[in-house]
């Protein structure tokens, strides 16, 4: 894989995790009350935080694997299986509750800082994303003398990510308006597709690599 399809990879699967424009209505509710300052602050404040909580997790992925005795195959599996579940309820329009509950919204809007949880986990950095920088991380250590290379696309892909996450946060009542409530569930279904697709190729890629190693 040449170095702009892993980016490409990275970007689309986190972007359509993310899913920045599905999250809007969800965005607007929770800072209903607050000035566009402060929306600002709480979008920037959550988006530095799941930045954090993203960056430990594909930095320990590997102990974690280690220490469970888990196979990247397996991972990849289980991390496929879950995407695809996230993807489907986008497809068809749902609040995936593996991302924020009604219950959780309800007890953000009690408190002062909610731009830890649950915008910036789980919203942000949801199950969903943390498995997939978790797989593309390993991924790169099959580049052998490039894994720093293919790294830092990975770290920049979710970089760019964020950073756009925090430009549609900010303007977030304005795309609302544009788009229209049709408009936002239009563009999470093409979201929804496309993680679809990457889903199905994690599985496919994690039951290739295991059946491989069994035949070994």
């Amino acid at each position: 894989m040449v170095n702009i399809e892993f980016f490409i990879l990275c970007f689309s699967s986190l972007f359509a995790l993310i899913n920045p424009i599905g999250n809007i209505p969800i965005f607007i509710t929770l800072t209903e009350n607050y000035t566009q300052l402060e929306r600002n602050k709480i979008a920037l404040k959550a988006v530095i935080f799941s930045f954090l909580v993203l960056l430990i997790f594909a930095m320990i992925g590997e102990l974690i694997f280690s220490f469970y005795g888990i196979t990247i195959h397996a991972f990849r599996i289980a991390g496929g299986i879950l995407l695809f579940k996230i993807s489907l309820d986008m497809v068809e329009s749902k609040r995936s509750r593996t991302r924020t509950t009604p219950s959780e919204i309800e007890e953000a809007e009690e408190k002062d800082e909610i731009a830890f949880t649950p915008i910036g986990i789980p919203l942000i950095a949801g199950p969903g994303s943390i498995a997939s920088i978790m797989i593309l991380s390993s991924e790169t250590n099959n580049y052998g003398e490039n894994i720093l290379l293919y790294k830092f696309y990975l770290f920049s892909a979710l970089v760019f990510v964020l950073i756009l996450t925090f430009l549609t946060f900010k303007v977030s009542k304005f795309l609302s308006k544009y788009f229209g409530k049709s408009g936002l569930r239009i563009m999470q279904r093409i979201m929804g597709l496309i993680l679809m697709v990457i889903s199905i190729e994690f599985i496919l890629k994690g039951l290739h690599d295991t059946i491989i190693n069994w035949s070994l």
